[in-house]
């Protein structure tokens, strides 16, 4: 549908003066088409201040928005013995190191075959705390990105969690390779991302779209590509391949933005981009703990790097990612 959770709760404060209508406003956060909010505001899903309002109202500078987005009727989240690849657990939460080509969870189009029905199908216990659909989830990675992923299995640490992120307390890197080379071995890029007004399938840097940034660190230069770190402060959807789409610099295999092209160049296996959640780093939302969790490259992306780095030394390395640097906190 959207990049809004359905049977979520939304809450946003209008901070500017000369607010577009409300219909528009709601559509804007949310991601969603104009006609969705606008169904969600005629059917009373959406309310300001705490009163109902119509579609063409205008809310002043101040005004707190609060919207649910009911969860599609009849949609019984069903488990399913799935492989899943579990990096830690304990009673409070679970960390999972997801598969390229894995939903995270249902939705049209994938109702069956999704990480929460896997986790499911674990005898799971996850939080409850927002839709069946997207039980226990603190963030999500698209379908063909790999990596690490942590899901709570208590209201309590999906809360705590799930402020953590907003606070920029959680660290999520990535390692990506994309075409061509960056100007310099540091880039920021801290733009908008919202809903493609041409292609609602497609996220893009739009004026109103919600804040988004992202550092990327140069690790290695190569003859058509550059490896890189990159760590989000937000959690847009599609963040990181629209920002390096949007400076020229496209993930290496991302057919959706660009960087699709020439996957013998790189050795990639086709429906694959070059994109992994390979850190993360947060602190235990019960014991205070800190947890520290880094993942390999799959295979078909460490079979790639070695195709484009060219470097003997490689091959013999579990994880090129250490060779290259990638965890060491002074990069």
């Amino acid at each position: 549908m959207s990049a809004a959770a359905d049977g979520a709760h939304h809450e946003f404060t209008v901070e500017e003066d000369g607010a577009p209508r409300l219909d528009v406003l709601v559509a804007q956060r949310l991601s969603l088409s104009r006609n969705q909010a606008a169904t969600l505001v005629a059917n009373g899903h959406v309310r300001v201040n705490g009163a109902d309002e119509k579609a063409s109202f205008r809310p002043p500078r101040g005004a707190r928005i609060a919207v649910h987005v009911p969860p599609p009727p009849g949609r019984e989240v069903l488990p399913e013995s799935l492989p899943v690849h579990v990096v830690f657990e304990d009673e409070h939460l679970i960390v999972v190191d997801k598969a390229a080509g894995m939903v995270v969870h249902p939705a049209p189009g994938n109702w069956t075959g999704t990480l929460v029905n896997a986790l499911k199908g674990r005898g799971q216990g996850l939080a409850e705390g927002g839709a069946e659909e997207r039980a226990g989830l603190v963030h999500r990675l698209d379908k063909d990105t790999s990596g690490l992923m942590v899901v709570a299995k208590t209201d309590r640490a999906l809360r705590i969690l799930s402020k953590a992120i907003a606070e920029r307390r959680v660290t999520r890197r990535y390692a990506a390779l994309c075409w061509g080379h960056l100007a310099e071995d540091a880039l920021t890029v801290h733009k908008p991302i919202g809903r493609d007004p041409n292609d609602r399938v497609r996220m893009a840097v739009v004026a109103t779209g919600r804040d988004a940034r992202t550092d990327f660190t140069r690790l290695a230069r190569f003859a058509s590509t550059d490896l890189l770190r990159c760590e989000l402060h937000s959690g847009r959807t599609h963040q990181i391949r629209v920002h390096l789409a949007s400076v020229g610099h496209p993930v290496v295999g991302d057919d959706a933005y660009g960087g699709g092209g020439a996957r013998k160049v790189v050795g990639l296996p086709p429906k694959r981009h070059f994109l992994h959640a390979a850190w993360l780093v947060f602190t235990h939302p019960v014991s205070q703990a800190r947890l520290d969790f880094r993942s390999p490259l799959p295979d078909a992306l460490r079979q790639s790097l070695l195709t484009v780095a060219e470097l003997p030394d490689l091959i013999a390395s579990p994880n090129p990612l250490e060779y290259f640097g990638f965890y060491r906190a002074d990069r």
